[in-house]
């Protein structure tokens, strides 16, 4: 099943509280049991005002379905072709 990358953004996100970011994802792996087993989100990373997802899915419209649901934003979805890291060099 492919990833994805989400790129969500929210104003002040690098400043939320542990309680917050607890929250969220609550809200997020709650939204994803209604969903059933087709998505799964992975990790995300989050910066000043932005959160970077990365999730598998079937498509695109399963991670626009999550986040209408979620209510979280998905300014951006771009699917992961390749995977590089320093190992790649060798």
């Amino acid at each position: 099943m492919p990833k994805y990358i989400i790129e969500r953004e929210i104003p002040g996100a690098g400043k939320m509280s542990a309680q917050d970011l607890q929250g969220a994802s609550q809200k997020s792996c709650s939204v994803l049991n209604e969903m059933g087993t087709g998505i799964q989100w992975i990790q995300s990373y989050v910066t000043d005002d932005r959160l970077y997802c990365v999730y598998i899915a079937p498509d695109e419209d399963a991670i626009k379905e999550h986040a209408e649901k979620s209510g979280f934003p998905a300014n951006r979805i771009s699917k992961i072709c390749t995977v590089i890291d320093p190992t790649t060099a060798e």
